[in-house]
Protein backbone atom coordinates (compact mmCIF):
# COMPACT_ATOMS: atom_id res chain seq x y z
CA UNK A 1 0.00 0.00 0.00
CA UNK A 2 0.73 3.34 -0.63
CA UNK A 3 2.03 6.05 2.26
CA UNK A 4 -0.54 8.12 1.48
CA UNK A 5 -3.31 5.51 3.25
CA UNK A 6 -5.92 7.36 5.58
CA UNK A 7 -8.41 5.82 7.90
CA UNK A 8 -12.14 7.40 7.55
CA UNK A 9 -13.70 6.80 10.52
CA UNK A 10 -17.60 6.90 10.34
CA UNK A 11 -16.75 7.35 6.61
CA UNK A 12 -20.08 6.28 5.50
CA UNK A 13 -21.93 9.19 6.84
CA UNK A 14 -22.75 12.70 5.21
CA UNK A 15 -19.29 14.22 6.45
CA UNK A 16 -16.89 11.42 6.35
CA UNK A 17 -18.33 10.61 2.26
CA UNK A 18 -18.05 14.20 1.37
CA UNK A 19 -14.24 13.61 2.73
CA UNK A 20 -13.40 10.28 1.41
CA UNK A 21 -14.13 11.89 -1.87
CA UNK A 22 -12.02 14.57 -1.59
CA UNK A 23 -9.04 12.22 0.36
CA UNK A 24 -9.47 10.16 -3.30
CA UNK A 25 -8.98 13.11 -5.47
CA UNK A 26 -6.39 14.79 -3.72
CA UNK A 27 -4.24 11.52 -4.27
CA UNK A 28 -5.11 9.73 -0.86
CA UNK A 29 -6.87 6.11 -0.61
CA UNK A 30 -9.47 6.56 2.20
CA UNK A 31 -10.13 3.14 4.05
CA UNK A 32 -13.62 3.60 5.34
CA UNK A 33 -14.55 2.14 9.08
CA UNK A 34 -17.98 1.99 9.86
CA UNK A 35 -20.18 0.05 11.83
CA UNK A 36 -23.04 1.65 9.59
CA UNK A 37 -25.33 2.06 12.61
CA UNK A 38 -26.16 5.35 11.01
CA UNK A 39 -24.09 5.54 7.69
CA UNK A 40 -24.38 3.85 4.06
CA UNK A 41 -22.56 1.29 2.66
CA UNK A 42 -23.57 2.45 -0.92
CA UNK A 43 -22.22 6.44 0.28
CA UNK A 44 -18.42 4.27 0.27
CA UNK A 45 -17.04 4.57 -3.32
CA UNK A 46 -13.36 5.32 -2.87
CA UNK A 47 -11.98 2.58 -1.22
CA UNK A 48 -12.33 -0.25 0.30
CA UNK A 49 -14.94 -0.54 3.23
CA UNK A 50 -14.22 -2.43 6.95
CA UNK A 51 -17.85 -3.40 8.54
CA UNK A 52 -16.68 -2.62 11.99
CA UNK A 53 -17.13 -0.34 15.02
CA UNK A 54 -14.20 1.96 16.49
CA UNK A 55 -14.95 -0.31 20.00
CA UNK A 56 -13.35 -3.16 18.43
CA UNK A 57 -9.98 -2.91 18.91
CA UNK A 58 -8.89 -5.97 17.11
CA UNK A 59 -10.74 -5.09 14.08
CA UNK A 60 -8.67 -1.36 14.06
CA UNK A 61 -5.66 -2.62 15.15
CA UNK A 62 -5.78 -5.14 11.67
CA UNK A 63 -7.16 -2.64 9.12
CA UNK A 64 -4.61 -0.09 10.47
CA UNK A 65 -1.79 -2.51 9.77
CA UNK A 66 -3.07 -4.16 6.77
CA UNK A 67 -3.41 -1.32 5.12
CA UNK A 68 -1.00 1.13 6.41
CA UNK A 69 -2.62 3.77 7.49
CA UNK A 70 -0.44 6.71 8.22
CA UNK A 71 -3.41 9.15 9.89
CA UNK A 72 -6.66 8.60 10.58
CA UNK A 73 -9.92 11.10 10.27
CA UNK A 74 -12.25 10.38 13.04
CA UNK A 75 -16.07 11.05 12.47
CA UNK A 76 -17.63 8.29 13.73
CA UNK A 77 -19.34 9.65 16.67
CA UNK A 78 -23.77 9.68 18.00
CA UNK A 79 -24.68 13.32 16.84
CA UNK A 80 -28.04 14.32 17.78
CA UNK A 81 -28.19 17.11 20.64
CA UNK A 82 -32.13 16.21 21.74
CA UNK A 83 -30.97 12.68 21.66
CA UNK A 84 -27.81 13.07 23.89
CA UNK A 85 -30.11 14.33 26.56
CA UNK A 86 -32.24 11.72 26.94
CA UNK A 87 -29.80 9.22 26.42
CA UNK A 88 -26.44 10.45 27.42
CA UNK A 89 -25.00 6.90 28.18
CA UNK A 90 -24.92 6.02 24.58
CA UNK A 91 -23.08 9.36 23.53
CA UNK A 92 -20.88 8.75 26.86
CA UNK A 93 -20.33 5.14 25.23
CA UNK A 94 -19.74 5.78 21.58
CA UNK A 95 -18.31 9.40 21.83
CA UNK A 96 -15.89 9.38 24.35
CA UNK A 97 -15.48 5.60 25.33
CA UNK A 98 -15.29 4.29 21.36
CA UNK A 99 -12.54 7.58 20.65
CA UNK A 100 -10.80 6.31 23.60
CA UNK A 101 -10.86 2.61 22.06
CA UNK A 102 -9.90 3.96 18.62
CA UNK A 103 -6.80 6.03 20.34
CA UNK A 104 -5.34 2.83 21.98
CA UNK A 105 -5.51 0.98 19.15
CA UNK A 106 -4.09 3.47 17.04
CA UNK A 107 -0.90 3.78 19.91
CA UNK A 108 -0.66 -0.43 19.22
CA UNK A 109 -0.51 -0.12 15.23
CA UNK A 110 2.33 3.10 15.51
CA UNK A 111 -0.21 5.30 13.82
CA UNK A 112 -0.01 8.69 15.67
CA UNK A 113 -2.23 11.02 13.64
CA UNK A 114 -5.72 11.83 14.03
CA UNK A 115 -8.12 14.72 12.87
CA UNK A 116 -11.19 14.43 15.02
CA UNK A 117 -14.26 15.99 13.74
CA UNK A 118 -15.29 17.74 17.18
CA UNK A 119 -18.41 20.08 17.40
CA UNK A 120 -19.60 24.22 18.39
CA UNK A 121 -21.49 22.54 21.27
CA UNK A 122 -18.23 22.33 23.18
CA UNK A 123 -19.06 26.32 23.44
CA UNK A 124 -22.81 25.43 24.62
CA UNK A 125 -23.84 29.40 24.98
CA UNK A 126 -21.60 31.52 23.85
CA UNK A 127 -21.06 34.85 26.07
CA UNK A 128 -20.15 36.90 22.34
CA UNK A 129 -21.38 36.38 18.68
CA UNK A 130 -19.02 35.70 16.07
CA UNK A 131 -17.91 32.64 18.20
CA UNK A 132 -13.51 32.84 18.58
CA UNK A 133 -11.98 29.76 18.53
CA UNK A 134 -10.74 31.14 22.23
CA UNK A 135 -13.94 31.56 23.68
CA UNK A 136 -14.80 29.36 26.97
CA UNK A 137 -15.78 25.83 26.37
CA UNK A 138 -19.48 25.23 28.54
CA UNK A 139 -21.11 22.59 26.79
CA UNK A 140 -24.96 22.22 27.64
CA UNK A 141 -25.59 18.97 26.92
CA UNK A 142 -24.28 15.45 26.81
CA UNK A 143 -23.37 15.77 22.99
CA UNK A 144 -20.73 18.53 23.48
CA UNK A 145 -19.50 17.61 26.57
CA UNK A 146 -18.71 14.30 25.01
CA UNK A 147 -16.93 15.97 22.31
CA UNK A 148 -14.81 18.98 24.20
CA UNK A 149 -14.00 15.37 26.25
CA UNK A 150 -12.52 13.64 23.67
CA UNK A 151 -10.52 16.93 23.12
CA UNK A 152 -9.38 16.86 26.29
CA UNK A 153 -8.45 13.58 25.94
CA UNK A 154 -6.32 14.03 22.45
CA UNK A 155 -4.57 17.05 24.71
CA UNK A 156 -3.67 14.17 27.36
CA UNK A 157 -2.41 11.90 24.83
CA UNK A 158 -0.03 14.36 22.73
CA UNK A 159 1.28 15.19 25.64
CA UNK A 160 2.01 11.79 27.13
CA UNK A 161 2.09 9.25 23.75
CA UNK A 162 3.16 12.05 21.14
CA UNK A 163 -0.17 11.90 19.36
CA UNK A 164 -0.55 14.51 16.58
CA UNK A 165 -4.29 15.84 16.62
CA UNK A 166 -6.42 18.63 15.08
CA UNK A 167 -9.88 19.17 16.57
CA UNK A 168 -12.18 20.66 14.06
CA UNK A 169 -14.96 22.63 15.47
CA UNK A 170 -17.66 23.64 13.05
CA UNK A 171 -21.40 24.06 12.76
CA UNK A 172 -23.93 22.28 11.14
CA UNK A 173 -22.84 20.95 7.92
CA UNK A 174 -25.20 21.30 5.07
CA UNK A 175 -25.33 21.22 1.45
CA UNK A 176 -25.68 19.42 -2.06
CA UNK A 177 -22.65 17.70 -3.76
CA UNK A 178 -22.67 19.56 -7.11
CA UNK A 179 -21.76 16.01 -8.57
CA UNK A 180 -23.39 12.99 -7.36
CA UNK A 181 -21.93 10.95 -4.89
CA UNK A 182 -22.40 8.13 -7.57
CA UNK A 183 -20.31 9.53 -11.26
CA UNK A 184 -22.55 6.79 -12.32
CA UNK A 185 -25.34 8.21 -11.62
CA UNK A 186 -27.93 9.90 -14.16
CA UNK A 187 -29.61 13.06 -13.11
CA UNK A 188 -32.97 13.73 -14.35
CA UNK A 189 -33.34 16.67 -17.02
CA UNK A 190 -35.77 18.87 -16.05
CA UNK A 191 -38.40 20.25 -18.90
Amino acid sequence: MSSRVILVTGGAGYVGAHTCKALSRAGFVPVVLDNLSTGHASFVRWGPLIEADINNSEAVISTLRDHQVVAVLHFAASAYVEESVTNPQKYYENNVAGSLALLNAMLQAGCLKIVFSSSCAVYGEPAQIPINESAPKNPVNPYGASKLMVERILSDYGKACQLGSIALRYFNAAGADPKPRSENCAIPKLT
